[in-house]
């Protein structure tokens, strides 16, 4: 599976525990999010192995997306070993992304 919906209580023991993971903080009917969601499922494929591609619902969600200081969606956070190390706000290329990625891996 090359993206994971995570809920906060699983949080830890899945992104957290990955060496490098990328969560998608989101809502349905966030436009600018369905326009990026395609873009983290293509980055999650080609990925697949190297990192763990999340993404976490902020309705359903509202206390993993205040832990992370998501005050506007689509925000992307990148994580090594759990801790921030990056983040992008609003629907970008896959290029940014990826530069973002290959840095770190």
């Amino acid at each position: 599976m090359a993206l994971k919906h995570v809920k906060t209580a699983e949080f830890e023991e899945t992104v957290g525990q990955a060496p490098l993971a990328v969560v998608d903080f989101w809502a349905p009917w966030c436009g600018p999010c369905q326009v990026l969601g395609p873009v983290m499922e293509d980055l999650g494929t080609r990925y697949e192995g190297k990192v763990l591609f999340a993404k976490a619902d902020v309705d359903e969600e509202p206390e993993l997306a205040r832990r992370f200081g998501v005050m506007n969606i689509p925000t992307v956070v990148f994580l090594k070993e759990g801790r921030e190390f990056d983040r992008k706000v609003g629907a970008f290329p896959s290029a940014i992304y990826e530069e973002i990625l290959d840095k770190s891996l």
